[in-house]
């Protein structure tokens, strides 16, 4: 039997325009978009109605399954806690990024990373989730255990994504070595000689296993097709280094110089969307607000907050100058699917999943009111 729903009395945000009318909703697909259209339906009252949101890199999983130091949940529950709260935000799919490699200052193991993913996976064979899942693997390339936890997931056919990082001092993200000591040094409790032998023994492993790590990885990664980004690229010469690499996405550069070298390139520069809603990062690096406001910003991501992907679209339309509603919301939609190749959503158009969501607008701020995925109501 046919299932048919008819959204109508809608603002309907469309890859380039903003219609007023009705959805036709058929079999999980969007079947027809009827602009002025009065026909009867569930009556939208004038709300928004934009495609499901597209998250490419949250770390949000990980605080459900680990809460607290030494404390562990269990993994489904964890996966169902997080899934609940990504699919409230808007958010039908999402690709959820679990580290790599690890170190000492790491709370979790890879054995923790793999109860993870296997509930992630257990529950999407089981119906049990709201949102769409997919893995991305966050590859912590300075690790000495990354090549091995990396091999852990070559069975995997969710991931879809996987990123080259380096968190070392003097490296990408903390180029700045105050900066590092700041995040690091507080967060470990070290007194100033042990943090100074934290550093290098860091540096030291950074020197020895991150080259010939990134080299295996996008190996790897281009023989089963999964999609390669860079991470907290700072130079132009990092950024020559991912081409070379055959890197398609530029998560979180940390300059305009490496974010504009990004664009020319043609990767998909991708920021925190609470680095848009605060106006800077909480590392110092640049402003994803200045970089959206210079055109040379693609993709947003949640990164540890799921409800600024929504919140960041909206302010980004509202509030900078030459980014309009719909362009906004293509950040959050069918910029990221298309980035990591899923053509068959993110945005509004005969023939696409019937992923949606309804938003109104108080006060500047979001309503997420219903969430569809695949046309069944979800949230």
């Amino acid at each position: 039997m046919t299932a048919e729903t008819v959204l109508s009395n809608a603002r309907i945000v469309l890859a380039d325009e903003i219609v007023e009318g009705s959805l036709v909703l058929r079999d999980g697909f969007i079947a027809g978009i009827d602009a002025g259209s009065s026909r009867i339906g569930e009556d939208m009252g004038g709300d928004y109605v934009t495609p499901g949101l597209v998250e490419l890199h949250t770390d949000h999983l990980e605080g459900h399954y680990a809460p607290r130091p030494k404390v562990r949940w269990n993994p489904i529950a964890a996966v169902l806690a997080h899934d609940a709260q990504v699919a409230t935000a808007g958010i039908t799919t999402v690709l959820d990024a679990l580290r790599v490699g690890m170190d000492e200052d790491a709370d979790l193991t890879l054995a923790d990373i793999r109860k993870l993913a296997d509930a992630i996976e257990d529950s999407v064979a089981q119906d049990r989730l709201r949102a769409d899942h997919f893995l991305h693997l966050r590859c912590e390339v300075s690790a000495p255990d990354c090549l091995q936890a990396f091999a852990s997931f070559d069975q995997d056919d969710r991931v879809k994504l996987a990123s080259l990082m380096d968190h070392a001092p003097g490296q990408r993200q903390f180029v700045n070595l105050e900066t590092y000591a700041y995040y690091y040094q507080r967060k470990l409790k070290l007194s100033d000689r042990d943090f100074k032998l934290f550093c290098e023994k860091r540096m030291a492993e950074s020197a020895r296993n991150s080259a010939p790590n990134r080299a295996v990885i996008a190996a790897a990664c281009h023989e089963r097709g999964i999609v390669l980004a860079s991470h907290d690229d700072a130079t132009s010469g990092h950024v020559d280094e991912a081409i070379e690499q055959g890197v398609r996405v530029a998560e979180f550069p940390t300059t305009e110089e490496a974010a504009r070298a990004s664009k020319a390139a043609g990767l998909g520069v991708l920021m925190g969307a609470p680095n848009v809603m605060r106006g800077a990062s909480h590392s110092g690096n640049v402003s994803a607000r200045t970089l959206a406001g210079d055109g040379l910003l693609d993709i947003l991501s949640s990164d540890y907050i799921p409800f600024s992907l929504i919140q960041s679209a909206f302010f980004l339309g509202d509030m900078v100058e030459g980014i309009s509603l719909p362009h906004a919301v293509a950040m959050v939609s069918k910029n990221p699917a298309e980035a990591v190749g899923l053509t068959d959503r993110g945005t509004i158009e005969q023939g696409r999943r019937a992923d949606l969501v309804r938003v109104r607008v108080d006060d500047h701020v979001p309503v997420v009111r219903t969430v569809w995925r695949q046309g069944r109501r979800v949230a």
